[in-house]
């Protein structure tokens, strides 16, 4: 199935956001890419953009959207509905990686993670679903990790918090909309390494001097944690696939969309703990009476 969908993708300057929008671009879907500063931080980004939909006569958009600002979250939804008249999908993807022992990131910091990885996608939800709910279908697409159940390494935590918190939350949501005709789709990747800039763009403890502490007996492993994930990882591992996953999703009838979708070369583990928690889910729904909450390819 192929029919044209209209996308908003947060968080699309970069990564996977970026690859994303552009796949979903060539496969005819209608894509709003939101970034943040059009005007100056992201102005090449969205420059690079607007080169590719000419180069290969796509129909791809940059919008501005800063997720941790509810009135941009707003103004993103308003315009592509004012401009395409609707809303099909929305894609999940704005968030921040920090690096670091977790007890030099002061809990400030630890709040700023949150709100892009987290309350973003509820500020996204809030100016979306009213849309979404009136037009009686739709599809939420959550970008996660697999460092969320699966074997995750120190000096991550509070990303790995995070995205934990964004998981549980795509969970519940998923129960929440389906009736009204909303379908949930959550996308895992595993630890790339390269094709993306996570860790190099990676944010540091504010805390300098509790960092500092740790180095006695942890500055190696710190210092050489992404070595350390990229040799797991099979030398064919494209992070591209990240991107193909959220295609193959979107293309699907409604219904029958995946609810979860492992992306992830370095095999942690991830897709065993979830199936196991997923099973669960999908055993106390109906031992409550709840199966209308369970589309059919979130009960297999």
């Amino acid at each position: 199935m192929n029919d044209s969908k209209v996308v908003l993708v947060t968080g699309a300057s970069s990564g996977f956001g970026a690859l994303t929008v552009r796949a979903l671009a060539a496969h005819g879907h209608t894509v709003y890419a939101g970034m943040r500063a059009l005007g100056s931080r992201n102005a090449g980004a969205a420059a690079d953009l607007a080169s590719h939909a000419a180069e290969h006569g796509v129909d791809l958009r940059a919008v501005e959207l800063d997720v941790t600002r509810q009135d941009s979250a707003d103004a993103a939804v308003a315009r592509v509905v004012a401009e395409q008249g609707r809303l099909d999908v929305v894609v999940h993807n704005a968030g921040h990686m920090v690096l670091g022992p977790a007890e030099a990131f002061t809990p400030e910091q630890l709040a700023d993670v949150y709100d892009t990885n987290v309350l973003g996608t509820q500020r996204v939800n809030r100016a979306a679903l009213p849309r979404l709910r009136e037009q009686g279908h739709g599809h939420l697409v959550w970008i996660g990790s697999s460092s969320t159940r699966g074997g995750c390494p120190p000096f991550l935590a509070p990303y790995f918090a995070a995205k934990a918190a964004m998981d549980a939350l795509a969970v519940s949501y998923a129960a929440e909309v389906v009736r009204f005709g909303i379908d949930t789709t959550i996308v895992v990747p595993g630890a790339f390494t390269s094709g993306t800039n996570h860790f190099a763009h990676a944010g540091t403890p504010a805390d300098g001097e509790r960092a500092t502490a740790y180095d006695a007996r942890y500055k190696t492993l710190m210092d050489d944690v992404n070595e350390r994930l990229a040799r797991l990882i099979p030398p064919d591992a494209d992070v591209a696939k990240v991107a193909e996953a959220v295609v193959r999703s979107v293309e699907l009838p409604p219904g029958e969309r995946p609810f979860r979708l492992h992306v992830d070369p370095s095999r942690d583990g991830s897709e065993v703990v979830s199936a196991v928690a997923d099973r669960i889910r999908v055993e106390f729904f109906r031992r409550v009476g709840l199966e209308d909450l369970l589309t059919p390819a979130s009960s297999l």
